[in-house]
């Protein structure tokens, strides 16, 4: 990314600042050299003057020119870059991990090896695409997950610090000074700590807004998770859906409330999620993972704008608009579900799932009904003999493989390699096809741009359209860069009410 550098991004960049556009919010910041702060683009304040502004393409770049959060339009609180998905380059999936707290446990070493660099290479990379440095990044990740705690929850300020990341109270006191001009005690202020206290807090809950891009299609959102719900795993209720976290430092639950279902765009719609955490160090990894299951940083305007110009697609589109591709908690979690689905329906892959974790998921005293287990681990169903899986002895023989390639390390689904890598090294296992290497990148890796044109599904709702599937196949390649939201539009369209059967996605 180059907006701070390029003079006609710069007059790009203006002209979205001058008109609040609020689809540029977390594509870059805005910097004000007679302020000495940043803002996103659509911060209400009156429009500084070109010649005192200067362009950033993140928050820490912005923070290491020396400027402090705007504290009118938490210019920190923004969804992130769609690029980072998009493009998926090297800087976007390391921008990923980040968010993960992959620094925070494992240091810049240890992110560069999962996105397949040097350090010090990684470092000059995102200097050169993000304006800093891996360590100036987490830091303003700290410093965000930190105010959010800070206004949001009744934590001390010692369980706060150590729950954003950061290695001692100290450095959170400073570092939240130099950010947001503000203590911990100023940004906390008595009034939002007794309004928004959660009611019946217990210790290790966090309670955050997650913030949306809209339009926002939250019912479908919904009704998505819902029909693919594991037992033990995951349960639903009137609105909300909750399922259990195996995360670093111990095991969670996130309760996720679909209450704002806003579909004007230009606005920013709020998914409320509480987390229960057994180690509060989790909370960046617990919130970064429900933050990519609703897709929060999809930009819902540019895929409607070009989808909707399709004339299969169109109606979908104005009938939904805001559909997003439920992404995951877990990639090892999803690419074993997506392996005992193959050929069989919805439903009766939730069924051998559900058999799959209760004799080897994890036991879990959540408080919550119906959340009883976490997803096995791999290496725990690399173990097992293929013949004693339900399921048949094939798939058996691939889930295995599969497991063991996951557990080795020779796959990896925390999206810091190569996508393209990622599905040649699955193709490359014995029973994985293209239907499921394509899914698994869709979902566990958030490819924007995946189609399945071999499956059950797209035939059946492109049929029940009107449209003649083998027409419509040949055209979606139109639908690039966004196929796998056409896909979502075409699958929604088959969803029925909760007591019918699920459709058939499967491979051929």
């Amino acid at each position: 990314m180059t907006i701070a550098r390029h003079p006609l991004a710069e007059q790009s960049c203006y002209a979205a600042v001058t008109s609040r556009d609020r689809r540029f919010d977390g594509v870059f910041y805005t910097a004000v050299r007679t302020t000495g702060i940043y803002c996103r683009p659509s911060c209400p304040a009156r429009t500084p003057a070109l010649h005192n502004v200067t362009f950033h393409p993140s928050a820490a770049a912005a923070q290491a020119a020396g400027y402090r959060a705007c504290k009118r339009c938490l210019p920190d609180a923004t969804p992130g870059s769609p690029d980072w998905d998009v493009a998926a380059t090297a800087a976007g999936r390391a921008m990923r991990l980040i968010a993960d707290g992959v620094v925070d446990r494992e240091g810049v070493d240890g992110l560069a090896r999962k996105v397949g660099y040097t350090s010090r290479h990684l470092s000059r990379l995102l200097t050169a695409e993000l304006g800093a440095g891996p360590l100036a990044l987490a830091r303003a990740r700290r410093a965000q997950t930190a105010r959010v705690l800070l206004e949001t929850t009744d934590l001390t300020h010692a369980d706060i610090a150590f729950a954003a990341g950061f290695s001692s109270v100290r450095q959170f006191n400073d570092t939240i000074r130099e950010v947001y001009a503000a203590t911990p005690s100023g940004l906390r202020g008595r009034d939002a700590r007794a309004r928004q206290r959660p009611a019946g807090a217990v210790w290790g809950t966090v309670r955050l807004r997650l913030a949306v891009r809209t339009p926002f299609a939250a019912a479908a959102m919904l009704r998505f998770l819902a029909y693919h719900l594991v037992p033990g795993v995951e349960t639903v209720g009137a609105g909300w859906y909750a399922r259990t976290l195996d995360l670093p430092h111990g095991p969670g639950t996130v309760r996720l409330d679909f209450t704002d279902d806003r579909t004007e765009p230009g606005s920013t719609a709020f998914v409320l999620a509480t987390f229960a955490l057994a180690d509060l160090r989790d909370t960046s990894a617990a919130v970064e993972r429900a933050r990519r299951l609703v897709d929060a940083d999809c930009d819902p305007v540019a895929v409607g704008e070009h989808l909707g110009a399709d004339a299969v697609i169109r109606p979908l589109v104005r009938r939904t608009p805001g559909l997003r591709v439920p992404g995951q908690v877990d990639g090892d979690e999803f690419a074993v579900r997506t392996v005992i689905g193959q050929q069989i329906s919805v439903v009766g892959a939730a069924t051998v799932t559900g058999r799959l974790v209760a004799e080897h998921g994890r036991p879990v005293e959540t408080g919550t009904p119906g959340l009883t287990h976490l997803f096995p681990r791999a290496e725990v169903l690399a173990a097992l003999d293929p013949e004693t899986l339900p399921m048949p002895r094939a798939r058996g023989r691939a889930l295995v493989g599969l497991c063991a390639a996951l557990a080795t390390g020779r796959v990896a689904l925390d999206r810091g390699p190569d996508r393209d890598g990622v599905r040649a090294a699955l193709l490359d296992l014995p029973g994985i096809g293209p239907w499921t290497a394509d899914y698994i990148a869709m979902r566990a890796l958030a490819h924007p741009d995946v189609f399945l044109p071999t499956d059950i599904g797209v035939r059946n709702a492109l049929v029940g359209l009107g449209h003649d599937p083998a027409a419509a196949v040949a055209r979606s390649d139109g639908w690039s860069p966004w196929r796998s939201y056409a896909l979502m539009h075409l699958w929604d369209t088959l969803m029925p009410v909760l007591t019918d059967p699920t459709p058939t996605h499967e491979e051929t």
